[in-house]
């Protein structure tokens, strides 16, 4: 099972990025996934689920409304779009196998947003 986030950057409030994540060594279409993050300090968070088919999702309430979980299966990828980033959703984002997610997930990559 290999997991690789990318897309994280230093934005402003306000802003938006999408992160995106790679999957690869397990069969994609038949598995939920979730993202969570990590901020400074803090334990996991999770953030978002999506199901096998991608028609039901759900997200914390921290981000529900400014975040979107998507998946595109037949290239084997996960994606996170946030817009109206806060300084709050700081954090190393992590995409990760299993909604709940289970500990499979990737290196992550950090998202910080500060003015």
């Amino acid at each position: 099972v290999q997991l690789v986030e990318s897309g994280g950057g230093l934005v402003r409030p306000g802003s938006s990025l999408t992160l995106s994540c790679a999957t690869s060594g397990f069969t994609l279409s038949i598995n939920h996934m979730s993202w969570v993050r990590q901020a400074p300090g803090k334990g996991l968070e999770w953030v978002a689920g999506i199901s096998t088919t991608g028609h039901v999702t759900d997200y914390a309430d921290s981000v529900k409304g400014r975040f979107t979980i998507s998946r595109d299966d037949a290239n084997n990828m996960l994606y996170l779009e946030m817009n109206s980033l806060k300084p709050e959703d700081t954090a190393r984002y992590y995409c990760a196998k299993g909604w709940p997610p289970t500990d499979s997930r990737g290196q992550g990559t950090q998202v910080t947003v500060s003015s």
